[in-house]
């Protein structure tokens, strides 16, 4: 899409205007926080607009002087051929720097993983996506801590909660959510069969106790003794925490921590996630709705990978990719090219919705 040169204008104004308001020293507090989160949001824009700009100019001054100085016609064709070249790339960056972002980009996330159709395998699935993400993670830089893990007796994951800290996580992850299934041999069958098994996977944005307000009166909790593979303490003390949303019906549990304190805190955090995922979705249906017809809906209910062994490979149905690297994927470091594909058709969707 082509941007106006009136745009352009209004945009390195905007830039500008900030600029000087910050540089100015009157701003404190809230206001100079305000100010300053909007500089960083639309600084990517403004350099992008700079260099479209200079583009645009260098390209109308060569062909100005093609016109007045036939000496120099030969050397100003070639660099305006260059130029002309470089400007499309540019104004398409432009044009990504400009798409609306979500809000909860730049969020960390809450991961929850759970094991579906399948018994053990599935559970030994959900641990392998899971350490898939952990190592991805720690790929990133980011930070990953378990908040809730469901242990079965063969190091399988019947569920696991977790909290994902650093730049941009839930922007990378947001695609992650939806049915995983896996196709391959499981360590319990004897006959060499070939199973499916599934696990579902969701990101949701991490919110701050503002973005979500919670009553104490909307609140049922129920303490009682953990149970289950998770160490000494188990069946020992009154430490499990259960809270039930009654408004939402929304319920979480939480029995990792010894203390009933820490694991009331952490059932806390999860539910605050949940909440304010069921407010985004309320609060931008037709966005939401967009989204979805881009990459899949990212429901639980719907199959978006498969991960295939017998055959080495990785395949996303939203997007028609397949990637004979299997390991590699769960290793961690392949899953960045599923990830950025999925950022990419995302981007490519909106892009042709703006032109249209």
């Amino acid at each position: 899409m082509s941007i106006s040169a009136e745009r352009l204008g209004q945009i390195a104004h905007r830039f500008a205007e900030l600029e000087a308001r910050l540089a100015s020293g009157t701003l404190e507090g809230e206001a100079f926080v305000a100010a300053s989160r909007d500089y960083a949001e639309l600084e990517p824009v403004a350099q992008a607009a700079a260099h479209v700009a200079s583009l645009r100019g260098e390209i109308e001054s060569l062909a100005a002087l093609q016109d007045t100085d036939p000496e120099m016609r030969a050397l100003a064709e070639e660099e305006l051929r260059s130029l002309k070249d470089e400007l499309p790339e540019a104004e398409r960056k432009l044009a990504l720097a400009m798409l609306p972002r979500d809000s909860a980009d730049q969020r960390p996330a809450m991961l929850e993983i759970r094991a579906g159709t399948g018994g053990d395998e599935a559970a030994l699935f959900a641990a392998d996506l899971y350490r898939m993400y952990e190592r991805f993670a720690a790929e990133q830089g980011w930070r990953i801590e378990p908040i809730s893990v469901n242990a079965n007796d063969i190091g399988g994951y019947k569920e696991v909660v977790a909290n994902i800290a650093g730049q941009g996580v839930f922007a990378k992850l947001k695609f992650e959510s939806g049915v995983h299934r896996v196709q391959r041999v499981p360590v319990t069958e004897s006959g060499g069969r070939i199973h499916t098994s599934a696990a579902t996977v969701a990101v949701l944005p991490e919110p701050t106790e503002v973005d979500v307000q919670i009553e104490d009166k909307d609140l049922k909790i129920d303490i009682y003794r953990a149970s289950g593979a998770g160490g000494q303490h188990v069946n020992t003390t009154d430490s499990a925490v259960r809270i039930t949303h009654l408004p939402s019906d929304i319920v979480v549990t939480c029995q990792d921590e010894r203390s009933q304190h820490k694991n009331k805190a952490k059932a806390m955090q999860v539910l605050r996630a949940r909440l304010y995922e069921k407010m985004r979705d309320e609060a931008h249906g037709a966005e939401a709705e967009a989204r979805k017809a881009m990459v899949g809906s990212g429901d639980r209910s719907e199959r978006i990978r498969t991960y295939n062994f017998p055959q080495g490979r990785v395949t996303d149905h939203r997007i028609n990719l397949t990637l004979h690297r299997l390991p590699e994927v769960l290793e961690g470091p392949g899953l960045g090219e599923l990830v950025d594909a999925l950022i990419a058709e995302d981007e490519a969707k909106r892009l042709a919705a703006m032109d249209a």
